[in-house]
């Protein structure tokens, strides 16, 4: 992945998403949709703009369909912030950068 977006497993993700005391927001993807790829540098920016206040991670769903159909993904991409072990909040399709913020400023209490 990167420096900033970890690579979320169905063997990693209790550990890394629900078990996490940052707040997580998890991009659950595939590499051949085309949106998924689109907000690819978004996630990635939201990832490096938060990374004292929350991680990112992506799920490929093709490579990993356990937690991805334990949460319910549909359509490609999903982006499911957790925050304490739950879902607390979920966009589905390619949104904007300012609508990727958003959703991570609502659940996490960056410094002034």
């Amino acid at each position: 992945m990167s420096e900033f977006v970890k690579e979320i497993t169905d063997s990693n993700f209790e550990t890394e998403v629900l078990n996490s005391s940052l707040p997580t927001l998890v991009d659950f993807w595939a590499p051949w949709c085309a949106p998924c790829r689109m907000i690819a540098p978004m996630v990635e920016q939201v990832a490096k703009e938060n990374s004292s206040v929350a991680q990112v991670g992506k799920m490929n769903v093709d490579e990993n369909p356990n937690v991805s159909q334990r949460y319910g993904i549909k359509g490609i991409p999903t982006l499911i912030l957790f925050k304490d072990g739950r879902e607390v909040e979920r966009m589905v399709g390619a949104g904007t950068f300012e609508a990727l913020s958003r959703l991570v400023d609502r659940h996490t209490a960056k410094a002034a």
